[in-house]
């Protein structure tokens, strides 16, 4: 709403020239500055569409707000169900902006036509190549990898080279996993897919749904809290769920194992959070100083800390708890083809009979 204050100046300048209407039309100004929404309070508000948990994303929004006063109305919910939403909503869709924890399902959204590209000096200083889409219509903000959390009193780390060594019987009701709709899972069998084929993939998968048997759960940290507690020995997680869990309790018998580096080996599967922004919103200014803010050092620095994640800007370092980033190496597969990976990693997760 347009402070009164600034329309006070003019309205006493008019009482003082026409003193006998001034005292009415000042009245008047002022009713209407109280029950009139001033046109700037729409410009004022950021409208987010956000497949990341309120808990991991509402404190980085509200960092944004505090510096510029551009307040965010955050919808959260499953990343596929937004997906379907904006596509259904059309330029109807309230959303201005979406936020979302995987490459595969931005891909999918700017093919469908729901972002618009963006010409920003600051993202092309920021973020690598690697971790955008090729025309920029989404941004990558932050890096995390699909790691092992292992129980440090049941396990020996030197065990276990390769996620593929899950699959081995031995691990038969140590392992935790997650379910059949987790966008965790299914971007890292897609890369596993893209890495050693439909064959032995699907011999993997079937050794997973053997080991976890009824250790199947829909939150990873569900996942984490099993392992530390001893109820499972092995967990697969994005590697920031351990992390949380370690800066609370940070006696938990619980570490990270990082896969696939071995000579040969495919690499850590890399997945990336990030934001697009809707063609049809009338607030692109807005969400452009959205995208500066999540790409520039101090917005990195956010994630890093609050979030445990990987900083994708190459000047904002991770926090120190974290394996450093240059110790490991990723798997080779680009971000982008994660969304055409997809429908056939589902196929092959439901011709499993994963839970």
């Amino acid at each position: 709403m347009t402070s009164f204050l600034h329309r006070a100046p003019r309205t006493a300048l008019f009482a003082k020239r026409c003193p006998r209407i001034g005292r009415a039309a000042a009245c008047v100004v002022l009713c209407l500055s109280i029950i009139i929404p001033s046109v700037a309070t729409a410009a004022d508000q950021l409208t987010v569409y956000s497949g990341r948990a309120e808990r991991l994303i509402k404190p980085v929004l509200d960092q944004f707000t505090a510096k510029t006063g551009i307040r965010i109305a955050l919808l959260s919910s499953g990343t596929t169900e937004l997906v379907n939403r904006m596509k259904a909503e059309g330029t109807r869709s309230p959303a201005d902006v979406f936020i979302t924890n995987d490459a595969g399902s931005l891909e999918i959204a700017r093919t469908a036509g729901l972002f618009r590209p963006l010409s920003m000096r600051e993202v092309e200083r920021a973020i690598p190549p690697q971790f955008r889409a090729t025309d920029n219509s989404w941004i990558g903000l932050s890096g995390r990898f699909w790691i092992i959390a292992y129980n440090t009193t049941m396990v020996k780390p030197d065990r276990i080279k390769s996620l593929l060594d899950l699959a081995d019987p031995a691990w038969k009701g140590q392992l935790a996993i997650p379910n059949a709709g987790s966008e965790y899972l299914h971007a890292g069998v897609s890369v596993i897919r893209a890495s050693i084929g439909d064959d032995r993939t699907k011999k993997f998968l079937e050794g997973l749904r053997d080991n976890a048997g009824t250790h199947v759960y829909q939150n990873s940290s569900q996942i984490v809290d099993a392992v530390a507690k001893g109820q499972v020995a092995l967990g697969i997680v994005n590697h920031y769920y351990v992390y949380r869990h370690l800066a609370t309790q940070p006696a938990a018998p619980v570490a990270v194992l990082m896969p696939d580096q071995q000579e040969g080996g495919m690499g850590a599967i890399m997945n990336v959070a990030g934001i697009g922004i809707l063609k049809h919103t009338p607030r692109m200014e807005q969400a452009k100083l959205l995208v500066e803010f999540l790409v520039a050092q101090a917005g990195q620095k956010l994630f890093a800390d609050l979030d445990k994640e990987y900083p994708l800007h190459p000047e904002v370092q991770a926090d120190p708890a974290l394996i450093e980033r240059k110790n490991f190496r990723a798997a080779m597969v680009p971000l982008a083809k994660l969304a055409e990976l997809r429908a056939p990693t589902l196929r092959l997760i439901e011709q499993v009979g994963m839970r």
